[in-house]
């Protein structure tokens, strides 16, 4: 009998992967078939580097390894889906989501995790925001544009 899991730490990043042309990368969820997102992914334990994180994530839901990151500054605080709420100590009821982008070249592969993604998939900026379920991904999708040349 495996251990149980930790409770998930209600801190988390959400990472844009784009393309210099602003072309942005979905994966769509294994768990709920139908909705498109971004990277995104909690802190491993309370002092984990934002940064860090981010590229963790990026690493282990799209096997993608380089690419220019930037912290955008962004910072959205929601309330988490009731469906996933059993994954945080009880009484967690809302998350903080730290926004990234992450510039790759065209062509960069692409490698999911089977267990944590179906298929992904590249679209315009636009298009990008438009597919994407949450509301707080899209919104950041949307700034894309602004923040894609801000060092």
């Amino acid at each position: 009998m495996s251990e149980p899991r930790p409770p998930k730490i209600p801190e988390s990043v959400l990472v844009v992967i784009h393309t210099p042309a602003l072309d942005v990368l979905l994966i769509e969820r294994a768990d709920k078939p139908g909705y498109w997102q971004s990277v995104t992914g909690s802190l491993d334990a309370p002092d984990e580097p934002l940064a860090e994180t981010a590229r963790r994530e990026v690493l282990e839901e799209t096997g993608i390894a380089g690419g220019l990151l930037r912290d955008w500054g962004l910072t959205n605080r929601y309330e988490i889906y009731p469906v996933w709420r059993h994954r945080y100590a009880p009484g967690v009821t809302h998350n903080t989501e730290h926004v990234f982008g992450l510039t790759v070249e065209p062509g960069t592969p692409v490698v999911l995790d089977p267990r944590e993604h179906l298929h992904y998939q590249w679209l315009p900026w636009r298009e990008a925001a438009d597919r994407c379920f949450s509301p707080s991904n899209a919104e950041a999708i949307l700034h894309l544009p602004r923040l894609a040349g801000s060092a």
